[in-house]
C-alpha cells in the first residue's frame, strides 16, 4: 500500500496525472471515498493527462461516461452508485468495457465481484483538521500493478 497526502486540489490532480502517465487499456481504477472527498478532481486530473479536462461530467444518472483521446485511448468513467449490485453492472454489459479501455470505477466496491482480478483501488479520506487535504489510499489488487507503486513513491 502507498499512501499519498493531497494539500490541494491541485495536488490530487498532479497525483491523477501521473498515475494516468503509466497506465494503458484494460487497467482499472477503483475509487472509494465519502461524497466530496476528491474522487471527482481526481478524475478531472486523469482525463486531462489525455488532453479531455474540459469534457469531465458526472456519470451519476448514466452509470458510465465514455471518452476518448486524440491519440485514440478509450476511457471509459462509472458510477455505480445507483447499482444494487453486480448483476445489474452485467445487465449493462460492464464488464466489457474492461478489455476496450481504462476504467475508471466511482464506488467499485459495490460491483466488487465483477471487477477483474488486478485493479487499482484509491480510497479517499478527508482530513478532519484541514479541510482542503486528503489521504489517499493506494492499494493494487492483484500482482499487475506492483511496480507502478514503486514509481508512485519516487
Amino acid at each position: 500500500m502507498y499512501n499519498f497526502i493531497s494539500k490541494s486540489e491541485e495536488d490530487t490532480i498532479n497525483f491523477a496525472k501521473n498515475l494516468a502517465s503509466k497506465l494503458e487499456t484494460s487497467d482499472v481504477i477503483v475509487l472509494t471515498g465519502e461524497l466530496g472527498s476528491g474522487k471527482t478532481k481526481f478524475t478531472e486530473g486523469f482525463l486531462s493527462y489525455f488532453g479531455l479536462e474540459n469534457e469531465i461530467s458526472s456519470p451519476t444518472f448514466t452509470i458510465v461516461n465514455e471518452y476518448k483521446s486524440q491519440s485514440g485511448q478509450n476511457i471509459y468513467h462509472f458510477d455505480v452508485y445507483r447499482l444494487s449490485d453486480t448483476e445489474e453492472f452485467y445487465a449493462i454489459g460492464g464488464e466489457e468495457y474492461f478489455e476496450n479501455g481504462i476504467c475508471i470505477i466511482e464506488w467499485g466496491e459495490i460491483i466488487k465481484d465483477a471487477l477483474p482480478p488486478n485493479y487499482i483501488h484509491i480510497t479517499f479520506e478527508k482530513d478532519e483538521t484541514d479541510e482542503n487535504t486528503r489521504l489517499l489510499k493506494i492499494e493494487t489488487i492483484g500482482i499487475k500493478y506492483n511496480n507502478i507503486l514503486s514509481d508512485l513513491e519516487n
